[in-house]
């Protein structure tokens, strides 16, 4: 989310001294959260001058701007907090990564927006970084991936695994569908005869290829926790992004998936997991009280708030998405990609 720097910054008759004496009291401030302007004023001393051209990141808007400007880039006050926290957020979503990073989405229940985040943390992959990124459909159960992007290729997983050759990079991308963040979508069969009969072999298969092309490949699962492929999406995955809603039975249904995580061998993807809370609608449970009890078990917790571009079950545009969505799964993303490099981590 976006926020405004003081107004007053784009004045042109606002007097360079009151830029800068409202730059100490931003200084001073932000150390201790109290962003209220001076109202004491006092001579510009050697240590101020000093401090407003030391050399620091150049902010991108606000007064800060406008000094940098107004002085020809002499005096540089720095970014503001939100600016500062802006960076850090995408220094961590575009961490390195070793190799490729393998990330399965899932939920026991359907219609608590398993799809959409799929989508959402792609694209927010994608957009922000330069490497490939690819989300792969391997719901049985007549997957919708490739209809949340624009224009689906009618080629599917099955397609690919039939081609007589996969080793370039556009041999594989004839079966993908960009959208226009860079995400890559890889649709399953739309006959649901055949695409429950899509094996854990096939998706080994799949990754195999993949991987090679890819650093970042996102599964959208199936909601049976027993079935063939989601065993073998397990054991390849870096990490798990499991998706519940804030309802009370969206809630139990995430908590006895770890459950029974944890009772069939996964524990050390349990505590990898991240847990997104998806707020469907604009009224309902508190969504923030589920960050305690799963964070409990989990790597973390993240609330995708309601929006309603996300709610008419379309293509997806993550340009259309409210801001706070955005940011939402900015932090998101940022927290899948603190493993990129996590040394004793399943990644390796």
């Amino acid at each position: 989310m976006e926020h405004r720097d003081d107004v007053r910054g784009t004045r042109p008759d606002v007097h360079l001294e009151e830029y800068l004496d409202e730059s100490r009291a931003d200084h001073r401030s932000e150390g201790r959260g109290d962003h209220r302007a001076r109202t004491d004023h006092r001579p510009l001393t050697v240590g101020d001058i000093a401090d407003l051209v030391a050399e620091r990141p150049r902010p991108g808007r606000g007064w800060r701007a406008a000094v940098h400007r107004a002085s020809g880039g002499r005096l540089n006050p720095g970014e503001s907090p939100a600016e500062r926290e802006g960076r850090e957020l995408l220094e961590r979503i575009r961490r390195p990564v070793i190799g490729d990073y393998r990330v399965g989405v899932l939920s026991v229940k359907g219609g608590v927006g398993k799809t959409s985040t799929t989508i959402g943390l792609g694209a927010t992959f994608a957009s922000l970084r330069g490497d490939r990124v690819i989300a792969v459909d391997a719901n049985p159960d007549f997957g919708t991936l490739a209809h949340r992007v624009p224009d689906p290729n009618p080629a599917t997983v099955r397609d690919l695994l039939r081609a007589p050759s996969t080793d370039r990079y556009a041999e594989v991308r004839a079966h993908t569908t960009q959208a226009p963040s860079r995400l890559e979508v890889l649709g399953s069969e739309r006959d649901p005869s055949i695409s429950e009969a899509f094996s854990a072999a096939d998706y080994v298969r799949t990754l195999d290829i993949l991987r090679r092309h890819y650093n970042i490949l996102l599964t959208d699962c199936g909601t049976g926790l027993v079935h063939d492929t989601v065993g073998a999406i397990l054991a390849h995955a870096h990490c798990l992004v499991l998706v519940a809603t804030p309802a009370l039975d969206g809630a139990r249904s995430a908590w006895a998936t770890l459950d029974w995580l944890s009772a069939h061998g996964w524990a050390d993807l349990v505590s990898s997991t991240v847990v997104v809370v998806n707020q469907l609608t604009d009224a309902g449970a508190d969504a923030e009280s589920l960050r305690d009890l799963f964070g409990q078990r989990c790597r973390a917790v993240q609330v995708i708030p309601h929006d309603p571009h996300i709610a008419r079950g379309a293509d997806i545009d993550v340009d259309m998405l409210r801001p706070a969505t955005r940011l939402a799964f900015r932090e998101l993303a940022a927290m899948i990609a603190d493993d990129f490099a996590a040394p004793g981590g399943r990644h390796r």
